[in-house]
Order: C-alpha cells, then sequence, then structure tokens
C-alpha cells in the first residue's frame, strides 16, 4: 500500500481531528496574543505617555498600541461599541472623565493598588475613573507692577481688579471646573454674581489658552491671569516662551481658607475593554511611583501619588494648600456652571 493510499484512508477522521487541533492551537495563540496588548485610547500627548508605556511593557510584559487624538474619542467609543478595540482612555481635566461615565463608556475597576496610591478624593466613589496627575488652577500676577499676591478666587470680582485680569473662555473645561468648585463652595446664586464680577474686570474679552494669558500679563495686557500651574511650568522650559514666564509670578489661591482648585487627569477602563486585566494592570502602574515620576519630571504636574515628590522646578515654586473637595463633585456641578456662563454671556 503506497503512503498516498494511507493518507486517503486515514482522512475522513484524521483529517478533521488535526484541523480540530489546529483550530485550537490558533484560538490559543491569538488568546495569548491579545492577552499580551493593552489598546489605549488618549488624549495625553505622545512624548508624555509612550515613554510610561515602553516602561511598561519592559516590566510587565505586556505591549500596548495607542490611539492619539485631541478630540473625538468619546464618540468614537460610542460609535464602536460592544467592537471597540479599546482597553483603557487616558483623559485630561474631569469632565471629560465624568462625560465618558455618563456617556455608559466606563466600567469599574476593584483594586487595592489603585485605592493605596491615590487619595479617595481623586478617585470616583464608584472606581469608574481615577486621577494620576494634579494640576493647580493658579492665578498669575505681573512680577513688576503687582510681584506675589495673597488673594482669593473671590477677589477677582471686586472693584480693585477693574480691567486688570485676563483669561481664556469660561467654557473651556478648565474654567468650568473652577466655576463648579465655586458653586460646590458658595451655591448657585453667589457664584452668577462672582462671575458677573470677574466679566465686569476682565481687560479683555476671553481669548487663547492658557499659555496665551500669561503672555498678555508679561505684555501689560493685564495684571493678572488664571492659568493651569503645569502651562506655566511648560513655558519655563521653552527658550522661546521662558521670557514671558519669567515676568509673572505664581500665586495658589484661598491658602487663608479652603485651598487651592485642583483639575486632574485620569484614566478609565473602556466598557467592553478586550483585556481588562491588562487595563488594570496598567492604570495601576500609572499611578505607581515610578510612573508617577515620570509624570513629575516630564510634564510639570503633580503627582497624584502621595509618595512621589514634584520635579525640583515645581517643587521651587513653594508649598501649598489644596481644596480638599472631593473631584468627582465637580462633576456634579457642570451643567450648573455652564448655564450661568450663558446666563451671564460670559464669553460675549
Amino acid at each position: 500500500m503506497s503512503l498516498k493510499g494511507i493518507i486517503l484512508i486515514i482522512d475522513p477522521v484524521g483529517a478533521c481531528m488535526l484541523r480540530s487541533v489546529l483550530a485550537a492551537v490558533l484560538i490559543l495563540f491569538s488568546a495569548v496574543s491579545v492577552a499580551q496588548t493593552v489598546t489605549v485610547y488618549s488624549y495625553r500627548q505622545p512624548f508624555l505617555v509612550e515613554p510610561m508605556l515602553e516602561m511598561f511593557t519592559e516590566e510587565t510584559g505586556i505591549k500596548t498600541q495607542v490611539v492619539f487624538a485631541q478630540t473625538g474619542l468619546e464618540e468614537r467609543l460610542r460609535r464602536e461599541g460592544r467592537l471597540s478595540p479599546a482597553d483603557v482612555v487616558l483623559t485630561t481635566d474631569i469632565s471629560r472623565l465624568a462625560t465618558l461615565v455618563d456617556m455608559g463608556l466606563t466600567q469599574p475597576v476593584q483594586s487595592d493598588v489603585l485605592s493605596a496610591n491615590i487619595p479617595s478624593q481623586y478617585r470616583a466613589p464608584d472606581n469608574h475613573w481615577f486621577a494620576l496627575t494634579l494640576r493647580t488652577r493658579n492665578v498669575y500676577s505681573s512680577m513688576a507692577r503687582i510681584g506675589a499676591a495673597e488673594l482669593r478666587y473671590e477677589d477677582l470680582a471686586t472693584p480693585a481688579f477693574k480691567g486688570k485680569i485676563c483669561m481664556r473662555s469660561g467654557k473651556n473645561a478648565y474654567n468650568v471646573a473652577l466655576i463648579a468648585s465655586m458653586i460646590a463652595h458658595h451655591g448657585e446664586a453667589k457664584t452668577k454674581q462672582w462671575l458677573e464680577g470677574v466679566k465686569a474686570n476682565l481687560a479683555r474679552k476671553p481669548q487663547g489658552n492658557d499659555r496665551a494669558q500669561i503672555t498678555a500679563v508679561a505684555e501689560g495686557v493685564c495684571d493678572y491671569a488664571i492659568g493651569n500651574s503645569y502651562y506655566y511650568g511648560k513655558m519655563l522650559e521653552d527658550p522661546k516662551q521662558a521670557g514671558w514666564a519669567e515676568q509673572v509670578v505664581i500665586n495658589f489661591p484661598n491658602q487663608a481658607d479652603r485651598g487651592a482648585h485642583i483639575n486632574v487627569s485620569g484614566a478609565v477602563m473602556a466598557k467592553h475593554a478586550k483585556n481588562a486585566a491588562g487595563g488594570q494592570a496598567l492604570i495601576e502602574f500609572l499611578s505607581g511611583q515610578k510612573a508617577q515620576q515620570v509624570y513629575a519630571e516630564l510634564n510639570a504636574e503633580y503627582p497624584v501619588h502621595p509618595e512621589v515628590a514634584p520635579s525640583e522646578m515645581v517643587a521651587s515654586w513653594g508649598a501649598f494648600k489644596a481644596d480638599v473637595l472631593p473631584v468627582y463633585q465637580l462633576s456634579e456641578h457642570h451643567a450648573q456652571a455652564m448655564k450661568l456662563l450663558d446666563e451671564v454671556r460670559f464669553d460675549l
């Protein structure tokens, strides 16, 4: 009997078994490959994210693939639905974190590691989001004309600041969060009066980004400006912008009472994550001391991990008292803040 004949004789059973075994092996290899890759959707810039993802892969063996974007990730996730490849979303500001949750695009993560690394005020009570970095919402003053200033956010609405303030659009996420904190502390009616007062004290119509406000103070357009701390740090590190940043003083408001307002960046686990275990490992890694130090050094942000010190430059700005208001409460007042901005026609 020839070899060909033997093959033909066993084909009906043996070939089917072989095909089944091969299929099982392919499925196994595919599952292993998926389990070793975490897909990240990120609003955070590549220069900051990529070094930490490389460290994560080196430490865990889990690979990552990233989709970077400036806008539209929420709609993309909703459109993709169950077919979305996203495991983790990295984003900035509590409003974006809350939007992802409100759109039903997240799932909770139960993790003792995250509970230990991140103070409770900087994570969702239901574990649907976790802050990874902190930024203060500062008031900058002209070094030449004003010098250091002990002030409160509330002071910006008083007559002494008439024509002296610059800020970006009230509807920018950072300012909406600040207004939401004012509502949390003072109520809607008093916050509306405050917004009207701040608008009356603006040196120009709201425009530009946070860096543009610091530049405006340096150029004499205004004496005070509202902006996030890490933009100031990035300007100091940029030879093209350092000259402007060096002409302002960074002031931490409300040090005699509740403390300076805090913005956050953070992470969520995507609702339809295919690799939730790997995604959790990544978020835990980003909250750990090694990654937190990278955040501190590369982007002039304050680490959320209480045992990690800020960079030498950031530390040079001095210690400050932070508002202890739980960050999740800012999202609860987001809609009210937007409504008040419309009512006072803040940007017009």
